[in-house]
């Protein structure tokens, strides 16, 4: 089965309330929405054929997929409904939290998302595979969780008043979702602190990309804030990197903190901007296929970068820092990324729900396998709880001398540039 790379997701949750992206191909048979809704083990068949086929590991996780097989379509179902339950049931048997079904709503705010808009309080969740408790992986900048002080690592023990212990991501999402106006209460686990946070939800327009020059000792500098990996993301870099490069800037600062991902392609066609040469990113699929994406000398800027990085940083982030760090092409500041080295495909189903499965995992140029782990900085520089409420209650502090990993980025491009020059 052919899948375009342009569809692939690299989000550190594949449902998020951020943007994904959804790809067309998927084991489908010639058959009708209606065809699906009269016969709801035809589409635990159809969830079931799509992971035997491309699930990235071949085992299944020590799990008898065939035996799942018969489990399933030897039970009956009465409706659609139970149908859903019970593909939920049998992708939980994966133990993977990224590989998960959404219904037929749930799919299509999935698409809405993907336009760069969404409705909610703008946070992405994940599920800690360990505690199997709900993290949040980052708030969206400028949405109504990062103006309540919701945090990277935050741990969602409930949800208006509803314990999350050993819920799924799907419904968690439903419940923080919801008309714009109306409120959300999200009880946060913050180390030993337990705090309530009541936040109104909204429409957010997500931009990807801004910019800005910062007036140093060693001249100009631009600074690049990417705060996700859109299908916008790549022209919006490169705008932004051509308007720097005219304004005849020294360096960049390269900001992948609490970025949690997105598109691959996006991430690869950025690392071309910064990269004339070198492998990119390899992506290791079931069968052991190995895809290589490099550098095409079209690289806009050669000049000294470094890129700030935390545990934020997730998927598509870690794919561009891991490549230009392998390359030699960029110092990373910061704290350790966040370690998720796996990707995702989105598929519709036959009644209009969709499936996010796990296909392959992705190598940075030297070979590390990242997930779990994530990619230490050359230069680490910790925030405290303090720095990291302070810059949450005055977000135009974030890339200022008011920042303290911004502040020891620009003295070590400083460096950088000193020494190229």
């Amino acid at each position: 089965m052919t899948l375009t790379k342009r569809g692939l997701v690299l989000c550190s949750s594949a449902v998020v309330l951020s943007t994904v992206a959804v790809v067309g191909a998927g084991v489908h048979l010639p058959r009708t929405q209606a065809f699906f809704k009269e016969s709801p083990k035809a589409l635990i068949d159809e969830v079931w054929q799509i992971i035997n086929y491309n699930y990235v590991d071949a085992t299944f996780n020590q799990v008898d997929w065939r035996q799942v097989r018969r489990e399933y379509l030897n039970k009956s179902y009465a409706n659609q409904e139970e149908a859903y339950t019970a593909i939920k049931e049998m992708l939980g048997k994966l133990d993977d939290p990224y590989t998960r079904f959404m219904d037929p709503q749930e799919y299509k705010n999935m698409q809405i998302d993907t336009s760069g808009e969404l409705t909610g309080v703008g946070i992405t969740i994940s599920k800690d595979e360990e505690t199997n408790r709900l993290i949040v992986i980052s708030p969206i900048e400028e949405t109504p969780a990062f103006k309540a002080g919701i945090m990277a690592r935050d741990i969602i023990t409930k949800i208006d008043g509803k314990s999350t212990q050993g819920m799924e991501i799907n419904d968690a999402v439903k419940l923080i979702r919801g008309k714009p106006g109306t409120t959300v209460t999200l009880t946060i686990q913050r180390g030993s602190r337990i705090r309530n946070f009541t936040i109104e939800r909204a429409r957010i327009k997500l931009h990807a990309v801004r910019s800005r020059v910062e007036n140093t000792s060693q001249g100009k500098i631009g600074y690049i804030r990417l705060t996700q990996f859109s299908a916008q993301a790549p022209k919006e870099m490169r705008e932004a990197i051509r308007n720097l490069e005219r304004k005849n800037v020294e360096g960049y600062v390269l900001d992948l903190r609490s970025n949690p991902g997105g598109l691959l392609y996006a991430s690869v066609d950025i690392a071309r901007m910064f990269l004339d040469r070198g492998k990119i990113v390899s992506t290791v699929y079931r069968k052991g296929v190995v895809e290589e994406q490099k550098a095409n000398n079209r690289a806009i800027t050669n000049k000294p970068v470094v890129i700030l990085v935390d545990g934020g940083s997730a998927s598509a982030s870690e794919i561009l820092s891991g490549a230009l760090k392998d390359n030699g092409r960029a110092v990373l500041v910061g704290t350790k990324t966040f370690g998720k080295g796996l990707v995702q495909s989105v598929r519709p189903l036959g009644d209009g729900s969709g499936l996010a499965v796990t296909i392959a995992k992705y190598l940075t140029p030297s070979g590390r396998d990242i997930n779990k782990e994530g990619i230490p900085p050359n230069i680490i520089i910790e925030l405290s709880d303090a720095d990291r409420e302070k810059l949450q209650k005055d977000r135009t502090l974030i890339g200022t001398l008011g920042d303290p990993q911004f502040s020891k980025a620009l003295t070590i491009l400083n460096q950088e540039i000193r020494a190229k020059k």
